[in-house]
C-alpha cells in the first residue's frame, strides 16, 4: 500500500509535469494517486491555480487517467479559507466536477489583513506575528483556530489538511503545545471534525523539509483522533516528484501504534476505507 492524493504540480507551486509524478508513482508501485494543486483565489498570487487554467489541468489528468489505467488517478484541489474572500469550495467541485477537496489554512484573516504561517521563511510568520497582533501568540492562534473551525462549519471537503499548521513556525518560541489552552482549539477542533465526518490527513512535509519535527497533526493529536475514531489518509505534501512517499512509512506506522487499523484511500475520486495493516 502506497498513496498519495495531497500533490502540487506546476499548475500551482509544485515543480513538474503531472506525467512526471504519475511515472514516479508507477515506478514505486503506488495504489493510488491524486492531484491538488492550490484552488483559485480572487486576488494576485504566486502559488495557487488560475481558474481559467482549471480545465487545462482537469484535461491534462483526465487524459493520464487514460493512459494508466492500473493506477487509480484522480484530480483534486487544495482549497484555502479565507472568511468573506475565497470562493466556497462547493463553486469548484460543481462548475469543475472536481473529484476531491482539500481544506485548509494558510493564510490568516485578521482585520482585513492577511498573515502567511507557510512557507520556508519563518521571518515572513514573525513579522506578521509582530505586525498584526502585537506578539501576542494567544490572540494570534485563537485567530487561526477561529478560521478553520469557520472552514470546518460552512465548506463541504473530503480532507482536513495539517490543521495544526499553526505550530510549523512556531517551533516552541511562542507556544508549547503540552499548554492548555492551546489544546483546548485542537479539542475543539477534533470534535467539529468528528461532527461533519471529515478525513484527517496525516502530513509528513514538515519532516521531510526539516521544519517541523513531527507531522501535522503531531502524535498525541493522531492518538486522540483514534480514540475518537476520526478517519485519516496519509498524505506528503508533494511539490516535487521525488517527494510523493517521503515518510509515509513512518506516518503508517505511527498511525498503527496508536490502534489504527483502517485508513481511507481515493479510488478514482471515491472514498474507500482499506486495512492499514
Amino acid at each position: 500500500m502506497l498513496f498519495n492524493f495531497h500533490t502540487h504540480c506546476r499548475y500551482c507551486d509544485g515543480k513538474g509535469d503531472p506525467q512526471e509524478f504519475i511515472d514516479e508513482a508507477v515506478k514505486q508501485s503506488f495504489t493510488a494517486f491524486g492531484f491538488s494543486p492550490h484552488a483559485p483565489l480572487p486576488f494576485e498570487n504566486k502559488f495557487s491555480i488560475k481558474e481559467d487554467i482549471l480545465p487545462i489541468y482537469i484535461a491534462e489528468i483526465q487524459q493520464l487517467i487514460k493512459l494508466h489505467p492500473q493506477l487509480p488517478i484522480s484530480y483534486g484541489l487544495e482549497c484555502d479559507y479565507i472568511p468573506h474572500c475565497s470562493n466556497s469550495f462547493q463553486y469548484f467541485k460543481e462548475k469543475y466536477a472536481i473529484q476531491y477537496l482539500i481544506g485548509g489554512v494558510h493564510l490568516v484573516k485578521y482585520q482585513n489583513q492577511l498573515w502567511f504561517i507557510d512557507g520556508p521563511n519563518k521571518d515572513i510568520y514573525d513579522e506578521g506575528l509582530n505586525k498584526f497582533f502585537a506578539n501576542d501568540i494567544q490572540l494570534a492562534v485563537k485567530t487561526y483556530f477561529y478560521q478553520l473551525f469557520e472552514m470546518i462549519e460552512n465548506e463541504c471537503f473530503d480532507i482536513v489538511a495539517h490543521f495544526d499548521k499553526i505550530k510549523m513556525h512556531n517551533q516552541n518560541r511562542y507556544f508549547r503545545e503540552d499548554e492548555k489552552w492551546y489544546q483546548n482549539y485542537i479539542e475543539e477542533a477534533l470534535h467539529l471534525i468528528k461532527s461533519k465526518n471529515l478525513v484527517v490527513e496525516i502530513n509528513t512535509r514538515g519532516i521531510y523539509k526539516k521544519r517541523c519535527d513531527t507531522f501535522y497533526p503531531s502524535p498525541w493529536i493522531i492518538k486522540k483522533m483514534q480514540q475518537m475514531d476520526i478517519p485519516i489518509t496519509i498524505s506528503m505534501d508533494a511539490h516535487q516528484s521525488n517527494e510523493i512517499s517521503l515518510g509515509f512509512n513512518d506516518a503508517k506506522q505511527c498511525a498503527i501504534n496508536f490502534g489504527y487499523k483502517e485508513i481511507v484511500l481515493l479510488i478514482n475520486g471515491r472514498q474507500q476505507i482499506l486495512p492499514l495493516i
